[in-house]
């Protein structure tokens, strides 16, 4: 498995093409694309929340079309049927004997456009392909193609004929993102990019699915020292026992923030994470798994904002200034205690 300094040209050229195609759809939300790749680098799921008529579905499709690779889009409706997503098996009459038809999973990058639509039998269709890329059909278990990648889209504040989507569902998207209104500026330049045609209709693969794999191997190298990782194990371990939540976060969500920080050190050009990739992602990798108590509802506070309080109140390593240019290859730095970073 090649190293990440090893690719790190290229991890830069191939990310920055990438991100310049997405942001020529997307006006005005660096931060969202930025936190869609590390997504896609950390091998994860993306889900994203808001309300209508903000391009989550744009978002969506500029990804998938940014990158040579097979794409598929799912209109979740309630009545969708599992099979639709995962396959059936079909008797075929010639061979007497069933051949299996594969369902819209089977693509490197899927699209599964208001999912909370969908009943939770057919939500729970997902659960399998997303955690481990594969789909068991009548005893056959079927490999998915790689890269995949899951990005789906909900508007939370319509609620009639949705069904919200259960904790183990949303336990298997790695980060949620909100894209939130544009500012007027972007929305200026929105009118003048989309008032006459339709961005996506230009847009060309800027990547090819080989590149996307070379960089996944790559960022799975990038260097994450001891006390970063306790850091993030102390995150997480602090949502289980604060007394405005129900529910804290899961081992997985652990795993998640540790990969996504492993991909965001990547999309900085670094061969090894720091605290601040850690906190920079905790809480779109941590919120939505997060249930607030009845008590916490009623003081209107979210789970967002516990995360919040976590961070500030959570100690953080930090390295000597001598070694603060750690690498492949060079000496790790030693990490002390410091308070913990205001927000």
């Amino acid at each position: 498995m090649e190293s990440f300094r090893d690719v790190e040209q290229d991890v830069r050229q191939s990310i920055e093409r990438v991100r310049g195609s997405v942001e020529a759809v997307i006006e005005g939300k660096p931060e969202v694309v930025r936190l869609t790749l590390t997504v896609l680098l950390a091998e994860g799921h993306l889900l994203i929340e808001d309300v209508p008529g903000v391009g989550k579905t744009m978002l969506a499709k500029a990804l998938a079309r940014s990158i040579d690779c097979s794409v598929r889009r799912i209109q979740f409706t309630p009545d969708l049927l599992p099979s639709d997503i995962t396959g059936v098996s079909i008797w075929d009459q010639q061979r007497r004997d069933f051949e299996f038809k594969p369902g819209a999973i089977f693509a490197q990058v899927v699209i599964g456009d208001e999912i909370n639509r969908a009943s939770p039998k057919t939500q729970s269709a997902l659960l399998e392909s997303m955690e481990e890329r594969q789909v068991t059909i009548d005893g056959h278990t079927y490999e998915l193609p790689s890269p995949f990648m899951v990005v789906a889209t909900q508007n939370p504040v319509e609620m009639e004929g949705t069904y919200p989507l259960p904790e183990a569902q949303r336990d298997r998207f790695m980060a949620r993102v909100s894209i939130g209104y544009p500012s007027p500026d972007a929305e200026l330049q929105m009118l003048d990019v989309h008032g006459g045609v339709n961005p996506l209709d230009d847009l060309q693969p800027v990547a090819h699915a080989d590149e996307i794999l070379k960089l996944i191997e790559a960022v799975r190298g990038v260097h994450v020292a001891d006390p970063v990782r306790r850091y993030a194990v102390d995150l997480v371990a602090a949502t289980r026992t604060h007394p405005d939540l129900r529910l804290g976060a899961s081992p997985r969500a652990t795993l998640h923030l540790l990969r996504a920080a492993k991909a965001s050190a990547a999309l900085s050009g670094r061969d090894y994470a720091l605290p601040d990739d850690v906190q920079a992602l905790a809480v779109a990798v941590l919120a939505h798994r997060l249930l607030p108590t009845a008590q916490a509802q009623l003081n209107r506070r979210t789970a967002e904002q516990v995360v919040h309080e976590i961070l500030q109140r959570t100690p953080v390593p930090s390295a000597t200034p001598q070694q603060t240019g750690y690498g492949l290859g060079r000496g790790e730095p030693a990490y002390g205690q410091q308070p913990p970073r205001r927000l």
